[in-house]
């Protein structure tokens, strides 16, 4: 079953610095998401193939457990461990859910963020890489942010496969 609570009071507790038991990143984001997401209790699977599967083992990766494009077709294609439902409105994310984000709109997605709290129906997201705590979902204050930029919601399953 999947602890959010516990996802989140990871996210809380690293997200201004790095855990030295993980290999850590230049781009972070979603290493620092997968990091969470394990510590929620979601189960790995797929290795040693760095193309399938959502994984990190002995000094290897699947692509999707450090890679922001990899996670955001690994959440909506993934059958098996790990899995998560897409839905239409940031404001049916709970806390310990993911958002991926192309900031250019041009269909390749570039960060990744989870819900950390909620301002009334409005997600709040930690992030890495430029380190995040609890800020606005939809990064409009942002350098990255353009009017292009497009989201995907990912409410994850509760329980795994």
């Amino acid at each position: 079953m999947y602890n959010r609570q516990a996802a989140v009071d990871y996210a809380d507790k690293w997200w201004n610095s790095r855990n030295p038991a993980f290999q850590s990143f230049e781009d972070d984001c979603t290493n620092y998401i997968s990091q969470c997401l394990l510590a929620g209790g979601a189960p790995m699977h797929g290795a040693p193939n760095r193309e399938k599967g959502w994984w990190m083992h002995k000094g290897t990766w699947s692509f999707s457990f450090t890679v922001a494009h990899s996670m955001r077709w690994y959440l909506a294609t993934s059958t098996k461990g790990l899995t998560a439902t897409q839905v239409k409105t940031p404001q049916e994310l709970q806390i310990g859910d993911i958002i991926t984000y192309d900031f250019h709109g041009d269909g390749r997605f570039d960060h990744t963020t989870i819900v950390t709290a909620k301002d009334g129906d409005n997600p709040l997201v930690n992030a890495h890489t430029y380190d995040a705590y609890h800020r606005t979902w939809d990064y409009k204050d942002s350098y990255a942010y353009s009017p292009n930029a497009k989201y995907i919601f990912f409410k994850i399953h509760d329980h795994f496969s």
